[in-house]
């Protein structure tokens, strides 16, 4: 867990449909701040280390000042919660599933991340889908901060409520 920062157990978001203001910066928003104990911002790879071993919302931004990017949950996941589905990430497990792949998604489409794979695939030196799953995290500079839950249920609520309150903005979710 990041120093200084105490856990909170979110017993329940706001009501879905509460009218929520937007702020220019949606990671920092009061309408999204006040749903939850969010943890401070995290580098992905200290996040997916650090992050609790329960059920919880997570935000991503691209960028340690960046706007909202991303915003998923993790259920208990046999009892890894938010630190599991970070982790699943992190080794390149997920590239065509929620976060994992709306970054690979992404350095897909930018040439200099493809030229970069494609020299190496020249040159005789291929790499695993896992392997390039993980350079998308890397290249995505993503930085991530989470609140807890009691459960998955409470999960997909605050979930759902990040996401409306985050309407406006153009996240990587797919479903919305």
């Amino acid at each position: 867990m990041a120093p200084g920062w105490r856990q909170k157990r979110v017993l329940a978001p706001e009501p879905l449909g509460v009218a929520l203001r937007h702020a220019e910066s949606v990671p920092t928003s009061d309408a999204i701040a006040s749903l939850a104990d969010w943890s401070p911002w995290l580098p992905f790879d200290d996040a997916a280390v650090s992050a609790p071993c329960l059920p919880g919302v997570y935000l991503a931004r691209q960028g340690q000042l960046g706007t909202l990017v991303y915003v998923g949950m993790a259920g208990e996941r046999r009892g890894q919660g938010i630190r599991g589905r970070l982790t699943v990430y992190r080794r390149g497990k997920a590239a065509v599933s929620g976060l994992g792949e709306a970054v690979l998604d992404r350095a897909l489409a930018d040439a200099t991340f493809v030229h970069g794979h494609l020299e190496q695939l020249l040159a005789g030196q291929p790499k695993r889908a896992a392997v390039w799953a993980q350079d998308a995290l890397r290249w995505a500079d993503l930085h991530i901060r989470w609140a807890v839950t009691p459960d998955r249920p409470a999960a997909v609520r605050l979930e759902r409520a990040v996401l409306d309150a985050s309407a406006a903005s153009p996240l990587w979710n797919r479903a919305r």
